[in-house]
């Protein structure tokens, strides 16, 4: 009492040295109590982790973590050790045993402990006698793809069980590949079917006047045009109608020489020759295009007329007059042209590549720009027989009815022709068919995860379907979805029995 009542804590402002110890003690006191309450919360916290919840939170940390997890009731891994991981967690594995930097072992990871999508490894099952009606196990194959067998059940360097090769799946063509793999991948296959498989070939192209049904007024006699018809350019006329009138010497002696042998009776005793004096005749006026009825008036009215009335040889759209009232014609000039329009071509120019699925008589589509909305149906008439060196592209003739006269010469047009078979045919969906190049293949889907490539003979390649003449038929279930996955499997198999082939030749 005498030393607590001597006791000083300042002396002249400063504290003293007991004093200063005193205090010293005293916060080690609380610290050491604040560390014994912490430890007894992180005992009980690890307790109820280790009870209640496998998996620890993400915040626990790494070394805790691992101290924790120690004492907690999880039940042990079971199956081979398939690799080792870091104690703290770290994303550091090994497929040996190793240590850290600081001498701590890495945990083992047990096959049950991994993450997998595949199926849980197949349980060696004994042979069974051919009389059981069940499948015989003919050997083990790798089950990592590599060309090693074994006669009997055994593991690979990592502990996964070789698979049983039943009867009947002996087959060096076909592909194994895991159900959960497929899963994973979307790899998907349907039943090949009779289709109706078409390609339209799409081309630009030009409306053109029928050539056939294009003509010209012109005379073959040197006249003079005394009138012409209110009739030009763009008018309509049809067969027969007048056009202008005209006067020829050549037609008017022509006409007065025949009139003279047909008005002359004195000869009628020899009636042989006065006929073909008639029938030369009439031959000059005809060659000189004289129209029949104007020489059939000569005959009833016993005249010759001054002017001769020419008229239109067909229907149609006159598309030129040069005919000017009193104009001196020569022989061959072109007084009106004009076209037919009830019939009209396109001109396509299809691609190179595209010519081998054009055939006569396909249908084709005609749109126009100018008539949005609108669609007209023509067929092929003729692939012209010559492709252009500049373009690549050869020019195919269609032919259709213009009735309505909406369809004008030049206009631009897009053409879809229709191409393929006409009858249902063995179809694939486009996508089932690898083309290589050198080969088309597809993936037969022989269930189980088992699939045969085969090669196939393709057909017209449609939108969609693609025709197969020959390799499968209707019903075999192809790949349509994902075979690339398939194609590097298989590429992988060959690869690697090719490989062990020339390590036995050695």
């Amino acid at each position: 009492m005498d030393k607590l009542t001597d006791y000083r804590p300042f002396e002249n402002g400063h504290m003293t040295r007991r004093a200063r110890t005193g205090r010293s003690t005293a916060k080690r006191i609380a610290l050491l109590a604040f560390a014994i309450c912490a430890l007894a919360a992180t005992l009980g916290l690890g307790y109820r982790l280790g009870h209640s919840n496998p998996g620890l939170p993400d915040w626990i940390p790494p070394r805790l973590a691992a101290m924790l997890g120690s004492h907690s009731s999880h039940p042990a891994g079971t199956g081979p050790v398939i690799y080792y991981r870091d104690p703290d967690g770290k994303a550091l594995y090994s497929r040996d045993t190793r240590t850290t930097p600081d001498g701590r072992p890495y945990v083992a990871v047990y096959a049950s402990e991994d993450v997998s999508f595949d199926n849980p490894p197949e349980t060696a099952a004994p042979a069974q006698d051919a009389n059981s009606g069940a499948k015989r196990i003919l050997f083990y194959r790798n089950p990592m793809g590599l060309p090693d067998t074994s006669p009997v059940p055994k593991k690979d360097s990592m502990g996964m069980d070789y698979i049983p090769v039943y009867e009947g799946e002996n087959d060096a063509s076909t592909i194994q590949i895991p159900p959960g793999k497929l899963q994973r991948t979307g790899v998907r296959s349907e039943p090949a079917s009779l289709r109706v498989v078409t390609r339209p070939v799409r081309a630009p192209g030009t409306i053109k006047l029928d050539e056939r049904r294009v003509a010209v007024v012109s005379l073959r006699a040197q006249s003079f045009i005394e009138s012409v018809e209110n009739v030009t350019t763009g008018d309509h006329v049809t067969k027969g109608q007048p056009l202008l009138r005209l006067y020829s010497p050549d037609v008017a002696s022509a006409g007065a020489q025949y009139l003279s042998i047909v008005g002359d009776n004195s000869g009628t005793a020899n009636l042989a020759g006065r006929k073909q004096l008639i029938d030369g005749a009439r031959r000059r006026l005809e060659n000189l295009a004289v129209p029949a009825d104007v020489i059939a008036d000569i005959e009833r009215t016993k005249t010759v007329p001054l002017t001769v009335t020419w008229t239109a040889p067909r229907d149609g759209v006159i598309l030129e007059r040069t005919a000017v009232e009193g104009m001196r014609a020569q022989p061959g000039d072109v007084l009106f042209r004009l076209a037919d329009t009830s019939v009209i071509w396109v001109i396509a120019d299809v691609a190179e590549q595209d010519i081998d699925a054009v055939k006569i008589g396909a249908t084709a589509t005609i749109k126009l720009r100018s008539l949005s909305g609108r669609e007209f149906k023509g067929s092929v008439a003729l692939i012209y027989p010559q492709v252009n060196i500049e373009t690549r592209t050869t020019k195919v003739r269609i032919e259709l009815p213009n009735p309505d006269g909406v369809l004008l010469p030049d206009m631009f047009a897009d053409v879809e022709i229709a191409s393929g078979a006409e009858k249902p045919v063995v179809a694939v969906p486009n996508g089932a068919v690898i083309d290589t190049g050198a080969r088309q293949i597809v993936f037969i889907d022989k269930g189980e995860g088992r699939f045969e490539p085969r090669d196939v003979k393709v057909g017209t390649r449609g939108e969609d379907y693609t025709e197969i003449r020959d390799g499968i038929g209707e019903g075999d279930r192809v790949v349509v979805a994902a075979n690339f996955l398939i194609d590097a499997e298989s590429n992988l198999k060959s690869a690697l029995r090719a490989f062990t082939d020339g390590e036995k030749s050695k």
